[in-house]
């Protein structure tokens, strides 16, 4: 693809590595950092000490806190921010957007409206956004792609046009692009997915085994299926990368925030400390409440999601969840 111009909003560690790639690929980067002093430090250094230390990322990349500025004369932006914080960082943008195709990165479930990322966007900017809007989802520690290491993603949109086009934007010799067009399923595998790992962490934490932890990724792989199929996901997609393939990654890496966190849970952290003590978001703690509400007024059943839900936010211990999913009613094994 030709040279672009692309704003990337949101300078924690995943929108830097995507940055980074992008002026990798050769296009006019501008990486948005709500801070002033972060933007001027990553400015200065040629890193991004707070999120990614020590890894001297690509130039040409513009770093600036102007919204303005880096949303000026682009044919892509990408929204990477926290997902508690999209809706208000796209208020700001709005009146700065054109016809962009939008790239959204971000993984989570809105806490109160239960809202995808997706679905965030055109209520903030409007129905013309939908078409325009593609999600990358996939296994991809941002660490690993800052290396150059094989990564593997999908954009999933209902656009085909605009699928192809951000994989063209993206692909190169470390980064394969796969595209689809079922929104529904990789924005859920990739929100839902945190939760499991959580679980998975804090599995680990308590010394349960290995045998609990593929119990938990293949039952937790189930509950996101019952709960995407809701919205008419395909059971593919979710068996793809922005299913099983991201699950897998995020219940298993040690560069996983979300299985970080549930590590020090089991190993006996108060839950509240443990994420404060994290120096990234851990998405799965806000997931978690969203994703329980969520089932919980659908009427689908998710009991590990219900089981984390019930020691981040009702104060119970992770042996008593424990007790709790052992002890359900035996059935035979179902994803539907």
């Amino acid at each position: 693809m030709s040279e672009q111009k692309v704003a990337v909003l949101g300078a924690g560690s995943w929108g830097t590595a995507l940055a980074d790639v992008l002026v990798r690929n050769g296009h006019d980067v501008r990486l948005w950092a709500r801070d002033a002093t972060h933007a001027a430090a990553m400015r200065e250094s040629g890193t991004n000490e707070r999120y990614l230390p020590g890894i001297e990322l690509a130039r040409p990349l513009t770093v600036t806190s102007e919204l303005a500025a880096a949303l000026a004369d682009t044919g892509f932006v990408l929204s990477v921010c926290p997902s508690h914080a999209v809706r208000e960082v796209l208020r700001q943008a709005a009146s700065h957007l054109g016809d962009q195709v939008l790239v959204s990165a971000s993984k989570g479930i809105e806490i109160g409206t239960h809202r995808r990322m997706s679905e965030v966007i055109v209520e903030t900017l409007g129905e013309a956004a939908g078409p325009r809007t593609v999600v990358l989802a996939g296994p991809s520690f941002a660490e690993e792609l800052l290396r150059g290491l094989p990564t593997a993603v999908v954009a999933a949109s209902r656009s085909e046009a605009h699928a192809l086009a951000v994989q063209s934007l993206f692909r190169n010799g470390y980064l394969r692009v796969y595209t689809q067009p079922d929104v529904d399923g990789a924005e859920l595998g990739g929100a839902l997915k945190n939760v499991i790992a959580l679980a998975a962490g804090i599995s680990d934490g308590l010394e349960l085994g290995s045998n609990a932890r593929a119990a938990l990724i293949n039952r937790g792989l189930a509950e996101i299926a019952r709960l995407a199929r809701h919205f008419g996901a395909r059971e593919t997609t979710l068996g793809g990368l922005a299913g099983l393939g991201d699950l897998v990654l995020t219940c298993t890496g040690r560069l996983s925030r979300n299985r970080s966190a549930g590590l020090a849970i089991g190993a006996g952290r108060r839950p509240s400390e443990a994420v404060r003590e994290m120096d990234q978001v851990v998405e799965g703690v806000r997931t978690a409440r969203a994703a329980y509400e969520l089932s919980r007024d659908l009427g689908v059943e998710m009991p590990i999601t219900s089981g984390v839900y019930s020691i981040l936010y009702e104060d119970v211990a992770p042996r008593e969840a424990l007790a709790r999913l052992m002890a359900r009613e035996p059935k035979p094994e179902r994803w539907g």
